[in-house]
Protein backbone atom coordinates (compact mmCIF):
# COMPACT_ATOMS: atom_id res chain seq x y z
CA UNK A 1 0.00 0.00 0.00
CA UNK A 2 1.30 3.43 -0.95
CA UNK A 3 1.25 6.03 1.82
CA UNK A 4 2.78 9.30 0.65
CA UNK A 5 3.17 12.25 2.97
CA UNK A 6 4.57 15.77 2.93
CA UNK A 7 4.45 19.26 1.45
CA UNK A 8 7.16 20.32 -0.97
CA UNK A 9 7.70 23.60 -2.80
CA UNK A 10 9.14 23.34 -6.31
CA UNK A 11 10.05 25.68 -9.13
CA UNK A 12 8.87 25.14 -12.68
CA UNK A 13 11.49 25.72 -15.39
CA UNK A 14 10.80 27.44 -18.73
CA UNK A 15 9.95 24.09 -20.35
CA UNK A 16 7.34 23.27 -17.70
CA UNK A 17 9.41 20.75 -15.73
CA UNK A 18 9.94 20.41 -12.01
CA UNK A 19 12.31 18.31 -9.97
CA UNK A 20 10.67 15.63 -7.85
CA UNK A 21 12.06 16.32 -4.35
CA UNK A 22 14.33 13.57 -2.99
CA UNK A 23 12.18 13.24 0.15
CA UNK A 24 9.18 12.46 -2.02
CA UNK A 25 11.03 10.35 -4.58
CA UNK A 26 12.11 7.84 -1.94
CA UNK A 27 8.45 7.38 -0.94
CA UNK A 28 7.42 6.33 -4.46
CA UNK A 29 7.02 2.55 -4.56
CA UNK A 30 9.50 0.69 -6.79
CA UNK A 31 6.63 -0.96 -8.66
CA UNK A 32 5.75 2.46 -10.12
CA UNK A 33 9.00 2.20 -12.17
CA UNK A 34 9.38 6.03 -12.13
CA UNK A 35 6.15 6.30 -14.14
CA UNK A 36 3.20 8.46 -13.18
CA UNK A 37 -0.20 9.52 -14.45
CA UNK A 38 -1.38 13.08 -13.94
CA UNK A 39 -4.90 14.43 -14.30
CA UNK A 40 -7.23 17.15 -13.08
CA UNK A 41 -8.03 17.23 -9.38
CA UNK A 42 -11.43 17.85 -7.87
CA UNK A 43 -10.47 21.44 -7.17
CA UNK A 44 -8.24 23.59 -9.41
CA UNK A 45 -5.17 21.46 -8.82
CA UNK A 46 -3.53 18.52 -10.55
CA UNK A 47 -3.22 15.03 -9.15
CA UNK A 48 -0.14 12.91 -9.75
CA UNK A 49 -0.46 9.17 -9.19
CA UNK A 50 2.37 6.63 -9.18
CA UNK A 51 1.67 4.33 -12.12
CA UNK A 52 0.88 1.31 -9.94
CA UNK A 53 -1.72 3.35 -8.01
CA UNK A 54 -3.23 4.72 -11.22
CA UNK A 55 -3.81 1.17 -12.47
CA UNK A 56 -5.84 0.35 -9.34
CA UNK A 57 -7.91 3.54 -9.57
CA UNK A 58 -8.40 3.15 -13.31
CA UNK A 59 -9.61 -0.43 -12.80
CA UNK A 60 -12.13 0.82 -10.24
CA UNK A 61 -13.40 3.55 -12.58
CA UNK A 62 -13.63 1.01 -15.42
CA UNK A 63 -16.15 -0.99 -13.39
CA UNK A 64 -18.70 1.82 -13.43
CA UNK A 65 -21.92 1.18 -15.33
CA UNK A 66 -21.56 3.34 -18.44
CA UNK A 67 -25.30 3.07 -19.18
CA UNK A 68 -25.72 5.55 -16.33
CA UNK A 69 -25.27 9.16 -17.58
CA UNK A 70 -23.73 10.40 -14.30
CA UNK A 71 -21.13 7.63 -14.53
CA UNK A 72 -20.31 8.55 -18.15
CA UNK A 73 -19.99 12.21 -17.21
CA UNK A 74 -17.71 11.33 -14.32
CA UNK A 75 -15.51 9.05 -16.46
CA UNK A 76 -15.14 11.70 -19.18
CA UNK A 77 -14.17 14.36 -16.68
CA UNK A 78 -11.92 12.08 -14.65
CA UNK A 79 -9.87 11.01 -17.68
CA UNK A 80 -9.89 14.42 -19.38
CA UNK A 81 -6.30 15.57 -19.65
CA UNK A 82 -4.91 12.41 -18.04
CA UNK A 83 -1.34 11.93 -19.23
CA UNK A 84 1.48 9.52 -18.56
CA UNK A 85 4.69 11.04 -17.23
CA UNK A 86 8.13 9.51 -16.85
CA UNK A 87 10.90 10.81 -14.62
CA UNK A 88 13.86 11.89 -16.71
CA UNK A 89 17.50 11.10 -15.85
CA UNK A 90 17.67 13.95 -13.30
CA UNK A 91 14.28 13.24 -11.65
CA UNK A 92 12.25 15.90 -13.46
CA UNK A 93 8.65 15.62 -14.62
CA UNK A 94 7.23 17.62 -17.53
CA UNK A 95 3.77 19.01 -16.86
CA UNK A 96 1.38 18.97 -19.85
CA UNK A 97 0.62 22.50 -21.00
CA UNK A 98 -3.19 22.15 -20.95
CA UNK A 99 -3.07 20.91 -17.34
CA UNK A 100 -0.75 23.76 -16.32
CA UNK A 101 -3.29 26.20 -17.73
CA UNK A 102 -6.20 24.43 -16.02
CA UNK A 103 -4.51 24.66 -12.59
CA UNK A 104 -3.21 28.23 -13.14
CA UNK A 105 0.36 27.12 -12.48
CA UNK A 106 3.11 29.68 -12.83
CA UNK A 107 6.73 29.41 -11.74
CA UNK A 108 6.14 27.82 -8.33
CA UNK A 109 4.08 24.86 -7.18
CA UNK A 110 3.38 23.06 -3.95
CA UNK A 111 3.32 19.28 -3.99
CA UNK A 112 0.93 18.04 -1.32
CA UNK A 113 1.40 14.30 -0.86
CA UNK A 114 -1.13 12.25 1.06
CA UNK A 115 -2.38 8.70 0.93
CA UNK A 116 -1.63 7.40 -2.59
CA UNK A 117 -1.48 10.66 -4.53
CA UNK A 118 0.32 13.96 -4.90
CA UNK A 119 -1.71 17.09 -5.47
CA UNK A 120 0.09 19.77 -7.48
CA UNK A 121 -1.07 23.28 -6.65
CA UNK A 122 -0.10 26.68 -7.99
CA UNK A 123 1.70 28.13 -4.97
CA UNK A 124 -0.68 31.09 -4.69
CA UNK A 125 -3.75 28.83 -4.85
CA UNK A 126 -2.32 26.56 -2.16
CA UNK A 127 -1.62 29.55 0.08
CA UNK A 128 -5.23 30.73 -0.39
CA UNK A 129 -6.43 27.24 0.52
CA UNK A 130 -4.45 27.43 3.76
CA UNK A 131 -5.92 30.84 4.60
CA UNK A 132 -9.42 29.36 4.28
CA UNK A 133 -8.70 26.82 7.00
CA UNK A 134 -11.84 26.00 8.97
CA UNK A 135 -12.31 28.11 12.07
CA UNK A 136 -12.89 25.04 14.16
CA UNK A 137 -10.88 22.11 12.82
CA UNK A 138 -11.98 20.08 15.82
CA UNK A 139 -15.64 20.32 14.76
CA UNK A 140 -14.78 19.40 11.17
CA UNK A 141 -12.79 16.40 12.40
CA UNK A 142 -15.72 15.26 14.52
CA UNK A 143 -18.13 15.62 11.58
CA UNK A 144 -15.89 13.73 9.17
CA UNK A 145 -14.21 11.16 11.38
CA UNK A 146 -16.30 10.97 14.55
CA UNK A 147 -19.42 9.59 12.92
CA UNK A 148 -17.44 6.83 11.28
CA UNK A 149 -16.00 5.77 14.64
CA UNK A 150 -19.40 5.94 16.35
CA UNK A 151 -21.05 3.78 13.67
CA UNK A 152 -18.33 1.18 13.87
CA UNK A 153 -18.27 1.04 17.62
CA UNK A 154 -22.07 0.86 18.03
CA UNK A 155 -22.71 -1.21 14.87
CA UNK A 156 -25.22 1.38 13.63
CA UNK A 157 -26.12 1.47 9.97
CA UNK A 158 -25.39 4.68 8.02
Amino acid sequence: MTNLIGEFECRIDVKGRFMLPAGLKKQIPPEAHDRFVINRGFEKCLVLYPNNVWKIISDEVSQLNLYNKKNRDFVRYFYRGASELLLDSVNRLLLPKQLVEYAGIGKEVVLFAFSNRIEIWAKEAYERLQINEPEDFSTLAEEVMGKKDNRESTNELP
